[in-house]
Order: C-alpha cells, then structure tokens, then sequence
C-alpha cells in the first residue's frame, strides 16, 4: 500500500514539474513575440520619424537623418538576405559572420549619429559630418556588396536548376515523339536492294564477257534491262547468218 501511495506521489509531483516547465517555457515564448513586437514597432516609428527629418528638415539635422536612414536600411536589407539565405545555403554562414562584425561598427555609428542630432552646437557637429558621410558609405557599400553577393549566388544557383531541368525536359520531350525519328531500315522479309542504275551502267559499259556472248547466243537480249541513260550504248546482238 505505501509503495501504491509513493509512486502516486511521484507521478503527482513528476506532473506539476511537467506543468510549471510547459509553462514556463510558454511565457517565455509569449514574452519574446512581445519583446519582437516591440521592437518592430519601435524600428518603424523610429525609420518613420527619420524619413521625416531627412525630406522635411534642413541643414546638419537633416542631413543626420539621411544618413542614419541610409545606414539602417542597407544594414537591415543585408541582415534579412543573409539570414534567409543561409537557411538554404550553409556556405553564407561565413558571411552572416562577416556582417555580425560589420554590424559592429554599425551599430556604433548609429548611436554616434543619433546622439549628435541632439547636439546643440551645430557648427561643430557640421565640422564633423564629411567623416561621418565617409564612414557610412564604407559600411554601407561592405553591406551592399556582401547582400548582392549573396543574392548573385542563389540566382546563379537558380540559373544552372533551371538549364539542367531544361535539358532533362527537352531528352524526355525528344522521348516522347521517338515516332518522328525512327531510321530508315529495310522491311523484314524483303530481299537484298538493287543496285542504281549508275552501277549496272558502268557494268555495261565494260563490255561484254564470254560469258555474256554465250548467254546473248542463246536467248535474246531484254529491251527492259537496257539502261535508261542515252550516253551509254547497249550492246550490240549477235547475228546469224
């Protein structure tokens, strides 16, 4: 009896361990999807609110803007081509690690270009923009060429599918008329082809044998067999007196 108890209480205990993991690991779940809403919405008002800097604000605030909305966004292109890439082509996890680096720099520039849109000393922050345009095109020209690389590469992949598809296509098509180009073969049953008239020309035209002489003796010479070619003379019969 104290045995039955004891393993009910194993099994009670082994359930609500069962229950608190699952739910544990459900708010946690829930917690991530929150946190990556947040984020997304907070991306986007942030995106929004520099694309509004850049096209209705002038001077060094404005041109802070283009430069943080061109950063984002060629970094975050490059981020979503790589990561869905490397799902299918294990080769790109070299690059996605190159980018994780680029991402660096990325993200130090961002802090740096958004702290000074917040600087109230506007000379000196213009003073400093031709090396913050530098900077940013160095990394967003590495961004854009490791994102056409990589989308180069699936497209060449997608390229030789397609010509080894068209190929297999084209034999199986070819297969499937084989009636339109069966060879010419002799039927079954039929006898040895003639030869051309050309050959049995030149075989008149050597000249009669002895034993062609006997064979004219003997039996007349056939019109039909003659040759058709009018260059070439017929074999004159013998005559008996």
């Amino acid at each position: 009896m104290e045995a039955v108890i004891l393993i009910l209480g194993l099994l009670f205990f082994a359930f609500v361990a069962l229950g608190v993991y699952v739910g544990v690991k459900a708010i946690g779940a829930a917690k991530r999807g929150v946190d990556r809403t947040i984020t997304q919405a907070r991306r986007t008002v942030e995106d929004t609110t520099l694309r509004a800097k850049s096209y209705g604000q002038v001077g060094v605030v404005g041109e802070l803007a283009q430069l943080r909305l061109a950063l984002r966004t060629s970094m975050r292109a490059t981020q979503e081509a790589l990561q869905s890439g490397v799902a299918e082509d294990a080769s790109l996890s070299e690059s996605l690690g190159l980018f994780q680096r680029l991402s660096v720099h990325g993200r130090e520039l961002d802090d740096e270009l958004k702290k000074l849109e917040r600087e109230p000393d506007r000379a000196t922050v213009a003073s400093l923009l031709p090396g913050l345009k530098q900077r940013t095109e160095r990394i967003t020209h590495s961004a854009d060429s490791l994102r056409w690389a990589a989308r180069d590469r699936a497209r060449q992949f997608t390229d030789d599918d397609l010509d080894a598809l068209n190929a297999q296509i084209d034999v199986e098509a070819g297969a499937l008329r084989h009636w339109t180009v069966e060879p010419d073969q002799p039927v079954h049953g039929q006898g040895k082809p003639q030869g051309d008239g050309r050959d049995q020309g030149q075989q008149q035209g050597q000249g009669p044998g002895p034993a062609d002489d006997v064979a004219q003796a003997i039996t007349a010479s056939d019109p039909r067999r003659q040759t058709e070619y009018p260059w070439q003379k017929a074999a004159r019969p013998e005559t008996t007196n």
